[in-house]
């Protein structure tokens, strides 16, 4: 009903326009959207993972299984498990069914990001801090880690003359963001020297490196069909580069030579870009600014700048599209909300009623002889019974438009009545009539064991001993 009220020329723009809301629960640090585009996960600095339904902007689930930061999500084909990344050295994977912890996977490193296997949701890629990058399996109840080669292949002439300072700086090298290819076969890896990586999942070897510049990558991200990429640099330029079909059997990585499609740059004010993405075609790139508040959007056609998100007065950090609408959601660094844009939809109520006519200024009505006659309270009641009778459908759910790469399933999450929707009972508890105080870090972490829960109130360890006074 609504979708018929919407004029068919809004529903054919792609860009969002203006700010149309905005969703609040805690302090969020990395957001990203369902595959299937109807929730939206949040994870906050206080280590509580928030699903939001996008089509109400409440709160349909918390998960609660850190005690710091969340770095990044990352959501199964199916939009069921939902895997996320802490600052606390932990991956955690969620079964969004009963909201129940999967598994738990803990590092001797920071993470920086964690991507899902796209065919097994019981793998995945992440990239640590200052280590080599692992793919871990957790089909089992101890998660097995293979180590991924960082050094960047190089040609046999290369190979033969390498220097020693060479060597030395490519023993230094390490990556900083993975991610797995639609097919799930390969795995993109990028460095701190710039160099992409290309690995086979299944022998982890580097299948093809190539050098896109000399500057630390700092975020890949691919289109729905994996054939085009798009690389946030240090060196404040977002690259895109388009890809070849990685599941080809007849691809020969020996004679693969990637080249940079369009580099998106500020020269006047030379912005350094904190996240990008891709719209859900593939047309657009989006990028949110350091120490600013606009998202700059790209077209690709072209290579040119189309339009400046504003609207708000904060620096915003991760921006994610949704995955087949003009709709944009971006992190606040300052206050933690997630800012929503899209485009304003003006309702057409003639497509309901074919009378009804739409008029820009007051016209004088004139009314019938019968029209306000007073009607017989057999009729009236006769009429409201007629109506009782007419059978309305309220289990049949709309299909809805989703991606033609990621086969979503017949999973939906529950909705939980329960939950705790509000901030209220997160941030704030009420002592008496009229004042509230800030609740204590350690509060609501019940599931914690001893030494976590420690950690996160700041009490040293006990080592079993009582000093003497």
């Amino acid at each position: 009903m609504n979708l018929s009220l919407v004029d068919p020329f809004v529903l054919a723009q792609d860009c969002p326009e203006v700010i149309t809301g905005r969703l609040r629960s805690g302090h969020s640090t990395s957001i990203r959207f369902s595959h299937r585009g109807d929730l939206l996960a949040s994870g906050r600095s206080d280590g509580i993972v928030v699903v939001f339904d996008i089509e109400t902007n409440g709160v349909a689930r918390k998960l609660r299984g850190h005690t710091r930061q969340i770095q990044s999500l990352s959501w199964s084909t199916n939009d069921r498990f939902l895997l996320s990344a802490g600052q606390d050295w932990k991956c955690v994977l969620w079964d969004l069914k009963d909201g129940s912890r999967v598994r738990t996977v803990r590092f001797e490193a920071a993470i920086f990001i964690a991507e899902l296997h796209p065919q097994n949701h019981m793998k995945f890629a992440a990239a640590l801090f200052e280590d080599q990058p692992v793919l871990v399996d957790m089909s089992n109840d101890v998660p097995v880690k293979h180590l991924l080669p960082t050094i960047p292949r190089r040609s046999p002439m290369e190979r033969e003359n390498v220097s020693e300072k060479q060597a030395a700086q490519d023993a230094k090298q390490t990556t900083t963001v993975t991610l797995f290819t639609p097919s799930g076969d390969h795995i993109i890896a990028g460095t701190n020297k710039g160099w992409l990586n290309i690995i086979d999942a299944t022998t982890h070897e580097i299948k093809y490196s190539f050098r896109v510049g000399n500057n630390i990558l700092v975020l890949i991200r691919l289109t729905q069909s994996g054939r085009d990429m798009v690389l946030n640099s240090s060196d404040r330029i977002v690259r895109t580069i388009p890809l070849p079909d990685f599941s080809d059997p007849k691809l020969d990585f020996d004679a693969l030579q990637l080249e940079v499609e369009h580099k998106f740059q500020d020269l006047v004010q030379r912005l350094s870009w904190n996240h990008v993405t891709f719209s859900s075609t593939g047309e657009f790139v989006a990028a949110s600014t350091w120490m600013n508040h606009h998202i700059y959007i790209w077209e690709r056609g072209q290579g040119s700048l189309v339009k400046i998100l504003e609207g708000t007065r904060e620096e915003l950090s991760v921006v994610e599209w949704h995955p087949f609408r003009p709709f944009v959601a971006a992190v606040g660094v300052d206050t933690g909300r997630v800012w929503l844009w899209s485009i304003l939809q003006p309702q057409r109520w003639s497509a309901l009623a074919p009378d009804f006519i739409e008029v820009e200024e007051n016209v004088e009505y004139i009314e019938r002889e019968d029209e306000f006659d007073i009607q017989p309270l057999e009729e009236i009641h006769k009429r409201r019974l007629d109506q009782e009778d007419e059978e309305v459908d309220v289990l049949t759910i709309e299909p809805v438009k989703t991606t033609t790469q990621f086969a979503t399933g017949d999973f939906r999450m529950p909705v939980l009545l329960n939950i705790e929707a509000s901030d209220s009972e997160d941030e704030v508890v009420a002592v008496g009539a009229g004042q509230f105080r800030r609740r204590s870090p350690g509060a609501g972490r019940e599931w914690m064991n001893d030494e976590d829960a420690r950690a996160a109130n700041g009490t040293p360890p006990v080592n079993g001993t009582k000093r003497r006074r």
